[in-house]
C-alpha cells in the first residue's frame, strides 16, 4: 500500500467533520510515526478547511510531530525530580550513544530522543521510557545496554508490534 493510500485509509474512517480532524492527525501519527505533509494536504481538502488550521494542531501537541520520528524513541524525562536525581546525566549519555540532541532522530531512523516535562513517575526517578516501555532508577552507565537492548528487537508498543 502506498503512503498515498494509507493516508486516505486513515482519513475515510472519520466523518467529513472538522471535530474529528485531532484524532485523525493522532492516527496519521500513529500510522507513519509522524505527519506527512501529503497528510495534511489531503486531511484539510477532506474536511474542507484550511492547512494552516491543522498545521496549528499539529504543531501545538507535542504528541505530533511534523518530521519523521526514529522506529525507536527514547523519552527522558526532566521533571523536577528525575532532574534533580540525575535526568541530565541520561541525557547527555543517549547523547553520546547515538550522536543525536533532544527533538532530534539518528541518521539511520533507528532512535528519536525526546526530552519531556514529566512522566508522572517520580517516585522512580530518573525515567527513560523507550517505545512506551518504562525504565526506572537508570543511571548513564545503563544507556548503552537499554538502546542495544532496544535496538535488537521490533517496536513494541501497548504488546503490539508497530
Amino acid at each position: 500500500m502506498t503512503q498515498a493510500e494509507q493516508i486516505d485509509e486513515v482519513i475515510r474512517a472519520y466523518p467529513k467533520d472538522q471535530r474529528y480532524a485531532l484524532a485523525a492527525l493522532q492516527d496519521m501519527q500513529h500510522s507513519f510515526n509522524y505527519i506527512p505533509e501529503e497528510g495534511l494536504d489531503a486531511l484539510a481538502t477532506y474536511l474542507g478547511c484550511p492547512v494552516a488550521q491543522l498545521y496549528a494542531m499539529a504543531t501545538f501537541y507535542k504528541a505530533l510531530s511534523l518530521k519523521p520520528k526514529g522506529r525507536h524513541i527514547i523519552k527522558c524525562c526532566d521533571g523536577t525530580a528525575c532532574h534533580l536525581r540525575g535526568s541530565t546525566n541520561l541525557v547527555n549519555a543517549v547523547e553520546r550513544a547515538l550522536d543525536l540532541k533532544p527533538g532530534d532522530t539518528a541518521p539511520d531512523g533507528e532512535f528519536s530522543l525526546e526530552l519531556v516535562n514529566c512522566m508522572g513517575a517520580c517516585a522512580l526517578a530518573p525515567v527513560l521510557v523507550v517505545d512506551g516501555t518504562i525504565h526506572s532508577k537508570v543511571t548513564a552507565e545503563q544507556v548503552p545496554g537499554l538502546i542495544e537492548q532496544h535496538r535488537s528487537t521490533d517496536k513494541v508498543v501497548d504488546g503490539q508490534e508497530a
